[in-house]
């Protein structure tokens, strides 16, 4: 190998555009490829993110996946080295260690697993297949907080007419990778794979489903051939979309083939939401949650999201996987699934800790997370925080927003006595049947509103939860910022220490209280920011829908001493427009957050102290964007995030061009002891 040959990309942009290209001649049958150096891969391979830098020092731990049918086992070779090395001898080479964790019918599933170190420099690894296909990813250098992806809703719902979109925002993504930031990481915030279609691909669960009697609903048991059914869907629904992005709906199909590629060459950590089960798993009424069937979708989607999102096998003997030290496992077993919960702490690159939060094992209709629970996980992240005082920002990864707008008006409207009759006729089927799901009889939409935290049920939990982040940045001085999707469009939520208006008595005091809100985020312990994003693949929601939420998203109180809000970021429309909803733009969408210290400063755009209106990256002048007292500037230091959304711009156009939003996450300079002042019901 030359270093010309090393440096080089194995793939081009226009490579992977034409790869894009082709997907759109969507056949009728997922595709199968040829064995790759005669070994019949039909998934992967596919990246997973262990952990970095523990225990203070500079490793770095991370696993390739590849789901083989058929007897032959597959090698994976290696080429390890800076990016820009001053000769070959700086490279390593190997073969990397496998061993088959789980055997499902025909397909066995290999691991290989990395350990290496980071140094000085940002490194390369080639790895090739069988001595025949190769693929590139990057890791950060030893002082280098990693560049992240953050994205979510990665697949269509269930009836969605998919015909239209030529576009795909992971050709977005991947070539931004190659061309402009190379990303180290992709953040999966839940809905990574969509499996609703298991309610008509078991003959058996959409005859339960079909069943109008509640009581002999409530009680029919688990058949071992309706357990297979399940087995068969879940298997096969993940060999088609991980393997090659092929998926089938009601309504339409896609293959979507770039998706698996950059699984390929960016190395992923994930949290799981319902459409990785089934849509509103665990948001339904207890009763229906507790039926053996339901318990049976639970449990064995879990399996799954495990073997392919986690690369563990949950069913193995030993437990061994239990042990790794990057999982937060549950207090005790959830009450469907049966397994504990396991969120994940790792640090990604130097200066940032990340916390993906499992939301979904323990989820009851009124918990999410169980408060044992939650004590361990605070006391895993007090214990980094003090052990690493190099962290200056924490990502905290909720599949569901935290700070969105209320709807519990429309929660109370719909669980009314005076929709009572409506909603039995529609059970009986006689009337209006979408009017309510065939799980449990409840109104259609009323699983997503339950699902918020923000619902009438979760409420108390997330001002907690809110509160205990709260205290636990501040008095670390440590930045904490929320990565939520799951809603189909772009926001920030935010909250903030609260600004004193219109004050008669002591003006000057709130006066200068509020400048110093004002000029200086980097001080402010309650800052915190919930960067949504959502979806990457699914259709957004109509113009009417953000229409909605814009309007009930007005300052709230959090409580005495912090004001609640979303951001008014977007000022302009993907087409330059001016827009007049400003804070929810309801066209798919992904996100990166860069630290200032990853980004060249060629052009003086991020120049340190620099106060930066939140916006688009490019366009029209500040001054035109600004409205009132919600329109602040975030300064520009020396540990900043560069937050930016990627909105599409037309999703019938091949090209796939998207326009970034972004806002400026400041580190929180100093140390702060916040009064605990009770939590709100």
């Amino acid at each position: 190998m030359s270093l010309q040959n090393w440096i080089q990309d194995v793939q081009s942009v226009e490579q992977i555009f034409q790869i894009h290209k082709d997907s759109k001649n969507i056949p009728d049958e997922c595709p199968i490829n040829d064995p790759i150096g005669g070994v019949d891969i039909r998934c992967g391979p596919i990246l997973r993110l262990i952990s970095s830098l523990e225990n203070n020092s500079n490793n770095y731990r991370a696993s390739i996946m590849l789901v083989v049918k058929g007897s032959r086992a597959p090698k994976i070779t290696y080429v390890q080295g800076p990016v820009l090395p001053n000769s070959l001898d700086e490279l390593n080479q190997g073969e990397y260690s496998s061993e088959i964790f789980a055997q499902v019918e025909d397909y066995s599933f290999y691991r290989f697993l990395i350990n290496t170190e980071l140094i000085e420099t940002e490194q390369k690894i080639r790895y090739t297949i069988n001595d025949s296909l190769s693929y590139d990813f990057f890791l950060p250098s030893a002082n280098q907080p990693m560049n992240i992806i953050s994205y979510s809703c990665n697949g269509f719902s269930l009836s969605t007419d998919t015909s239209s979109y030529n576009s795909s925002l992971w050709y977005d993504v991947l070539q931004r990778h190659q061309t402009q930031q190379r990303y180290h990481v992709m953040l999966g915030g839940g809905d990574q794979i969509y499996c609703d279609a298991i309610k008509n691909a078991s003959e058996l669960f959409h005859n339960w489903l079909e069943e109008k009697n509640p009581i002999k609903k409530q009680h029919q048991k688990l058949t071992p051939d309706m357990a297979k059914s399940f087995h068969d869907f879940y298997i096969e629904q993940y060999l088609k979309w991980y393997g090659q992005g092929f998926w089938v709906g009601t309504q339409g199909k896609i293959l979507e083939s770039l998706f698996p590629r950059a699984m390929a060459t960016i190395p992923s950590i994930n949290i799981y939401d319902d459409h990785d089960i089934i849509d509103g798993y665990g948001s339904y009424r207890d009763s229906t949650m507790g039926t053996e069937i339901f318990k049976g979708v639970g449990s064995i989607a879990y399996k799954y999201y495990m073997l392919f999102q986690q690369q563990v096998n949950p069913e193995n003997d030993e437990k061994a996987y239990l042990k790794d030290p990057s999982w937060i496992l549950g207090s005790k077993p959830g009450p469907w699934m049966g397994e504990p919960s396991h969120s994940i702490f790792t640090k990604l690159g130097k200066g940032i800790g990340f916390l993906g939060l499992d939301c979904r094992t323990e989820r009851k209709l009124k918990t999410i997370v169980s408060q044992d629970t939650y004590s361990l996980i605070f006391q895993r992240l007090e214990s980094e925080l003090k052990s690493d005082p190099t962290i200056k920002h924490l990502l905290v990864l909720l599949g569901v927003p935290i700070a969105y707008p209320r709807l519990v008006w429309l929660e109370w409207l719909l669980n009314s006595p005076l929709l009572a009759p409506a909603r039995t006729l529609a059970q009986k089927g006689i009337i209006a049947k979408g009017l309510v799901n065939e799980f449990d009889g409840s109104v259609e939409v009323l699983d997503d509103l339950n699902d918020h935290w923000c619902s009438a049920h979760h409420k108390k939990e997330r001002n907690k939860l809110i509160g205990n982040l709260q205290k636990l940045g501040s008095s670390h001085g440590v930045r904490i910022t929320i990565l939520s999707g799951d809603v189909h469009l772009a926001a920030i939520g935010r909250f903030k220490t609260k600004m004193h208006l219109n004050h008669v008595f002591n003006k000057e005091k709130y006066q200068q209280h509020n400048e110093n809100v004002k000029r200086k985020p980097e001080e402010d312990p309650r800052l915190m920011l919930n960067i949504i994003s959502s979806a990457i693949v699914n259709a957004p929601p109509p113009d009417a829908m953000a229409g909605l939420l814009n309007k009930r998203s007005g300052i709230h109180h959090f409580d005495h001493h912090t004001d609640e809000d979303m951001v008014p970021i977007f000022t302009k429309d993907t087409d330059e427009s001016i827009r007049s909803n400003k804070e929810f733009l309801n066209k798919r969408n992904w996100a990166d957050l860069i630290s200032i210290k990853n980004i060249p400063n060629t052009n003086g755009q991020y120049n340190l102290g620099d106060e930066k209106l939140p916006g688009p990256a490019t366009g029209i002048p500040k001054d035109l964007s600004i409205r009132d007292e919600r329109d602040l500037k975030y300064k520009i230091t020396e540990d900043s995030l560069i937050a930016t959304i990627h909105v599409e711009k037309d999703h019938t156009k091949y090209e796939s061009e998207t326009l970034g939003y972004e806002i400026a996450i400041p580190e929180l300079v100093g140390k702060y002891q916040l009064k605990d002042i009770g939590v709100k019901d």
